[in-house]
């Protein structure tokens, strides 16, 4: 597996070594010593499936303060999946990072707590899956406004379709510290 850093500290592109042959290929999506050895949680506690149409966007969504890190993986389609630092006393606080994520290219992107996580699909349609580390829950579930003008997240295209709590979700300089995870 060859691990890429961003320019996040702790968000990781994931490219797990796929084998292929005549009937088509093999790869690990996860494996347990591996990942670990990456920097990656040893266990999770969920695993969420979601296909999506052409320019759906969803995001940018966080818990706090019982925040989850993520591993993300696109198995069928393109997206382009992005990861905001929301961490109120960070040195890349607002900043974000955009990696194109495919059933293709079989990168993953890793998440960890205090960042925002959302994606827009680019293909036809796409399957995503990710793992995360603690359970969705409800009372600490956070929304950053996918078109904050502050954070600039460039978008490929215009949405064909974001959910009502999206596009409603507050800017980031609406949040005040004690709303928000730190370093």
């Amino acid at each position: 597996m060859n691990v890429v850093e961003t320019s996040l500290q702790g968000v990781l592109i994931l490219e797990p070594k796929v084998w292929p042959d005549d009937r088509g290929t093999f790869y690990e999506s996860w494996e347990r010593e591996r990942y670990a050895a990456a920097g990656l949680p040893n266990e999770w506690r969920q695993d969420n499936t979601v296909e999506s149409k052409h320019g759906v966007l969803r995001g940018m969504h966080f818990q706090h303060p019982r925040a989850q890190y993520k591993l993300v993986y696109c198995v069928v389609g393109e997206i382009l999946d992005v990861a905001v630092d929301v961490r109120h006393n960070s040195p890349t606080f607002g900043k974000w990072v955009g990696v194109r994520l495919s059933g293709e290219n079989r990168r993953q992107l890793s998440v960890p707590p205090g960042f925002a996580h959302g994606y827009q699909v680019l293909s036809e349609r796409s399957i995503v899956i990710y793992k995360c580390s603690t359970r969705y829950e409800p009372s600490c579930d956070r929304s950053l406004r996918w078109d904050d003008p502050t954070v600039g997240i460039e978008w490929p295209i215009e949405p064909t379709a974001v959910a009502a709590k999206d596009r409603n979700a507050p800017l980031l300089a609406e949040y005040s510290p004690d709303q928000l995870p730190s370093i």
